[in-house]
Parts: C-alpha cells; structure tokens; sequence
C-alpha cells in the first residue's frame, strides 16, 4: 500500500473519530449537564452578590440606629433643659427651638431611610430564599443526571479511545512531513483530504487550474488545491 492510500485510509478513521467525539460533545445530557452548571454557577454568583448587599443593609441599619439613638437622647437633653431652666434671652430661646426642630427633622430621615433599608432587604432575603429553591431543585436534576451520564460517558470515551488510538496505527507507514501538512490543513478545512473529480477539486468543488491538470496529466500523484488548500489525490481506492 503506497502513502497516499494510506493517508486517505487514515483520514477515514480519523474522520469517524471526529464524528464520534462531536456526537458525545453533542449529547443531550451532556448539554443539559452544561446547562444546569452554568445555571448553577449562575446562582451561586446571584446568592454572593445578595449576601453582599444584605451584609451592607445590616451595617448600615446598625450605624443608622445608632447615630439616631444618639440624637434622640441629645434631643431629650435638649427638652430637659429648657423645661427645667428658662432661657435668658428670646435669641437663645429661638436657636434651643431651631435646634430642636434640626435635631427632630435629622431623626425622621434616618428613621425614613431606616424603614427603606428594612424593606429592601426583606426583599432581598426572600430573592436569597427562592434563588436557593431553585438552586437546590437544579442541583438535585444535576447530580441525579450526573450518574446516569458518567456512565455513558466511560463508554463512550473507550470507543472514542479505541478509534484515536486506530487512526495513530494507521499512521504507520505515512511520511511525517505529510501527516503534518495533513494537520495543518485540518485546522481550517476538513476533511483535508479530498479526490478529483472530474477535474474538480472533491472538497471544494472548484475547477483546478490547467496547469494542475497538466501535473495531473504527466503523473503527479497529488495535487494541491490553489482554492481550499486541500490535498487532492489523484487516485485512492475508496
């Protein structure tokens, strides 16, 4: 058997190995597998960021409740001194009442703020509750289809090693400068190796040039294509 029937013998279980290893990347449980993780990761992502934000919420409803604890008892103090001692002018009598009234209006916006905050983050702990239903529903879809799937999964990727290892066999006997050029086809066309007919191109279907035909013509055992860069053997038996 000469080299190039042997290349194309090659491309043959190389092709089918291909086919095979797409079909497994392909699967429906492995893309539900997919799906679910990225879903998954997804929430878990959600449930950090909602974490975040409630630790934020707490630290700021315990700043807030105690800076307005604090002017709640400066505005008692205030109210107790004037009850119990009369201011000497009507001036300062005005500013203790404009102070008052800061001080109370201070309290009601952090007391606004305060029930905002308290509300939002019922929000948010009830999104944190839903998002781990729906995270643990998943997370039980996943791992119940993970069994079944690594299971096929071994069997598949026996067969897939079986063929692998019957395409680097069926490599014997082919040049090594040719099987790398057969590579460097394959990373932008497949199959890279294609026969002609009728004076085409079998890849892509593009007339080769005359001057190819006339290589052809004087005995050229293959050719390559000027259009797709495939390697065009002349004569193979298929």
């Amino acid at each position: 058997m000469d080299e190039l029937q042997r290349l194309w013998d090659y491309q043959k279980i190389d092709m089918e190995a291909d086919r095979f290893e797409r079909e497994m990347r392909a699967s429906p449980k492995r893309q539900k597998l997919i799906k679910d993780r990225d879903f998954l990761l997804q929430q878990q992502n959600t449930m950090r960021k909602i974490e975040q934000d409630l630790a934020t919420m707490s630290e700021r409803i315990a700043a807030l409740t105690a800076d307005s604890g604090k002017l709640e008892e400066s505005l008692r103090d205030l109210q107790e001194t004037l009850e119990e001692t009369e201011p000497e002018t009507l001036d300062i009598a005005r500013k203790s009442l404009d102070y008052c009234q800061k001080l109370v209006h201070q309290i009601g916006r952090m007391e606004q703020e305060l029930q905002k905050i308290r509300k939002d983050s019922d929000v948010r702990a009830r999104q944190q509750h839903e998002v781990r239903v729906r995270a643990a529903k998943v997370k039980a879809e996943f791992d119940t289809l993970r069994t079944t799937y690594d299971v096929e999964y071994k069997a598949q990727n026996s067969k897939l090693e079986a063929l692998r290892k019957q395409s680097v066999e069926a490599s014997s006997g082919i040049g090594a400068e040719l099987i790398e050029k057969y590579k460097q086809i394959k990373m932008h066309r497949s199959p890279p190796v294609a026969l002609l007919s009728d004076d085409r191109c079998g890849g892509c279907n593009m007339n080769l040039p005359a001057v190819v035909l006339r290589s052809i013509r004087t005995g050229a055992p293959f050719v390559d294509c000027e259009n797709c860069g495939r390697i065009v053997l002349v004569k193979v038996n298929p």
